[in-house]
């Protein structure tokens, strides 16, 4: 599979950097957001695993009202 596409891309010139750009481009992000989740507070983890139930909690507040 890989011969027929590289077939198609022989004639290219300068076409060897996009690896290297598509490769830089995912480390980058992808360190980017460990960085972020590293240094998300205790507080926000809480808050942000509590937003699924806090439709049901404030639909049931309602219901016995």
């Amino acid at each position: 599979m890989l011969k027929f596409i590289r077939h198609n891309f022989d004639g290219m010139d300068g076409i060897e950097i996009y690896p290297i750009i598509s490769l830089l481009l995912f480390f980058i992000v992808f360190v980017t957001m460990l960085i972020i989740v590293m240094n998300i507070s205790k507080k926000r983890i809480d808050e942000v695993s509590n937003l699924p139930f806090e439709d049901d909690i404030k639909s049931k507040d309602k219901n016995h009202e």
